[in-house]
């Protein structure tokens, strides 16, 4: 696999929140995305997922809690965890989440 830039990646697909699959390690898939402002309902996942804002802000709501991650920062969802995007996201964000979530 070539080396892939993630920003030029994430700005030429179509949709803010619609990600791209860029392979899998171990039973996890990674997908890059283009964040939008607008907000997102809320998920849960049975296992933990790893958010990597490459730039620009990521805005959750986790369990009731604001969580605000930033450029070059790493929030994990825990397992289980209700969590939705706030209004205000936008940006690069590279998604690390087990097969079939």
């Amino acid at each position: 696999m070539d080396p892939v830039d993630l920003p030029a990646t994430a700005t030429g697909l179509p949709l803010a929140w619609s990600s791209l699959p860029l392979g899998r390690v171990g039973g996890a898939t990674v997908k890059v995305l283009r964040m939008g402002a607008l907000p997102l309902e809320p998920e849960r996942h049975e296992d933990a997922e790893a958010l990597l804002v490459l730039d620009g802000r990521l805005e959750l709501d986790v369990e009731g809690r604001a969580v605000s991650v930033g450029p070059g920062e790493l929030y994990l969802v825990p397992a289980g965890a209700v969590h939705a995007v706030r209004p205000g996201s936008a940006g690069t964000l590279v998604i690390v989440e087990r097969d079939g979530d």
